[in-house]
């Protein structure tokens, strides 16, 4: 199973097709959820990543594989993403892949990962970043399938 947890709700319609769409796709291959917490403003920075972290705690099990999507984690291929969605699935059963909000994700956050993984040293969108995650997950069962997707 693959779980993403995000902050922030997605609000416009061509987001949510497109996340719908890769959703639909993904149903052959995993079970899929995906868990919107509350993203935060009004308050110092400090405060809106503490209110981040309780909400995304609420959500995290005690056997997940955690993957925190950060700026300063590693990057990869999607042949070598592919290898590790894989390898973790095999050997955990599940993932958790963390999307943080506009300041990022709590420390506590990350020290809880096991991987930090990076798509790239820009800044996105949230709502963005979201699809280009799911086309990645997406790319990496499709690539494990050998069914050509991937060029």
């Amino acid at each position: 199973m693959i779980r993403l947890i995000c902050v922030g709700k997605i609000k416009e319609s061509y987001w949510k097709d497109a996340i719908s769409e890769y959703v639909k796709r993904l149903s052959k291959y995993t079970k899929l959820e995906i868990i919107e917490c509350n993203d935060y403003s009004g308050y110092d920075e400090n405060t809106i990543l503490e209110k981040e972290r309780q909400e995304i705690v609420k959500h995290i099990h005690e056997k997940d594989y955690i993957c925190t999507l950060e700026i300063e984690g590693k990057s990869c291929n999607s042949l070598t993403f592919s290898s590790f969605i894989e390898n973790t699935l095999m050997n955990y059963g599940n993932i958790t892949f963390i999307i943080g909000g506009s300041y990022g994700i709590h420390s506590d956050i990350k020290k809880m990962s096991n991987s930090h993984l990076s798509f790239s040293q820009m800044t996105f969108p949230h709502q963005l970043f979201r699809v280009l995650l799911l086309e990645q997950i997406y790319r990496a069962f499709k690539i494990q399938n050998h069914e050509t997707y991937h060029k």
